[in-house]
């Protein structure tokens, strides 16, 4: 490509909704694509809480990809909470990457989330085909699982669901043809300007993010044993400053956290035996939450109960739902 022909190259931006039932890689496909940990990954299904956008620029074009709590039948209060996250996000996308687990099967679960994107992106035809207002790509994940025609079988599956403007198979775990999902979203983006500066990643304050690496870790760390009701509050980031001049110095920023679970009988479950699981996440995040402070930091955790907060609307308002 010459000076010439890569100056005409138009700029592309816009939103992309990321969406899929519950435990397909959305996060990690996120995280994958902008090459940092924005999105909590987790072998556990619901676990994306907030419409959490990532921001991923070239050099071309610059996507903003909205992570969507799974789509699913709300339980409880936060469930109708997560649902209407889901609708802010969809409203004003440019295109939407609908994600489908190449080792499972189709299933209610994807038919449900294809017939909510139908009713808000397209309209049916006097054929019975749909016509889309946006472009829907299909991204076929885990597909590291799958061997050659398994992998053919499946995109065959995929490509009879729905009418996709683009079908690409991947692996973001193993980096398998990441490059080519990027590229592909780019592809159907608008052109339009900028949005953002080159070295932003998210839109998420450092208050939310650090809240949700606190709450990953602890995913990650109790595994089934961990209540699905946590919820995590960063409460302040205090940088170290002279009282009478307000002037900075060098020092730890405090991180001040209150984790909040719905019983008295899950505190134990958080902390750990001699505070190990409160040790253990602190450790784990050290190096993340400098880089997202801007210097080194020390965490701050205490546990709490806010009984029966996912169906308290005062409570879930207090917890920033």
């Amino acid at each position: 490509m010459t000076a010439e022909t890569a100056d005409e190259t138009p700029y592309r931006s816009g939103f992309v909704a990321v969406v899929g039932r519950p435990n397909v890689g959305k996060s990690t496909l996120i995280n994958a694509l902008i090459g940092t940990q924005i999105a909590i990954a987790s072998s556990r299904p619901e676990t994306t809480r907030k419409a959490i956008r990532g921001i991923l620029t070239t050099e071309h074009a610059q996507l903003v990809l909205v992570d969507t709590p799974g789509i699913h039948r709300p339980r409880t209060l936060l469930g109708q909470r997560l649902n209407d996250v889901v609708d802010e996000s969809l409203a004003d996308v440019d295109e939407v990457a609908f994600l489908l687990p190449g080792d499972q099967k189709i299933g209610p679960g994807d038919k449900r989330i294809l017939s909510r994107l139908r009713s808000d992106f397209a309209t049916k035809n006097e054929d019975g085909t749909w016509k889309w207002k946006v472009p829907l790509v299909a991204i076929v994940t885990k597909i590291d699982t799958l061997g050659r025609d398994e992998l053919v079988a499946k995109l065959i599956e995929v490509n009879e669901f729905a009418d996709f403007a683009d079908i690409v198979p991947v692996s973001a775990l193993k980096d398998d043809n990441l490059a080519e999902v990027r590229n592909v979203l780019i592809e159907h983006t608008p052109e339009g300007p900028q949005m953002y500066p080159d070295d932003q990643v998210s839109e998420e304050r450092p208050e939310d993010t650090i809240a949700e690496l606190i709450r990953g870790a602890f995913l990650e760390t109790l595994d089934d044993e961990l209540p699905h009701s946590l919820a995590v509050v960063v409460d302040s980031i205090d940088y170290p400053s002279d009282n009478e001049t307000g002037a900075a110095y060098d020092g730890k920023a405090l991180v001040s956290v209150s984790i909040y679970v719905e019983r008295d009988s899950q505190k134990p479950i958080i902390i750990g035996k001699g505070a190990s699981n409160l040790v253990a996440v602190k450790k784990k995040l050290r190096t993340p939450v400098n880089r997202i402070v801007g210097c080194k930091a020390k965490l701050d955790l205490h546990v709490k109960v806010a009984k029966g907060w996912q169906s308290d609307p005062k409570q879930l308002e207090k917890l920033g739902f």
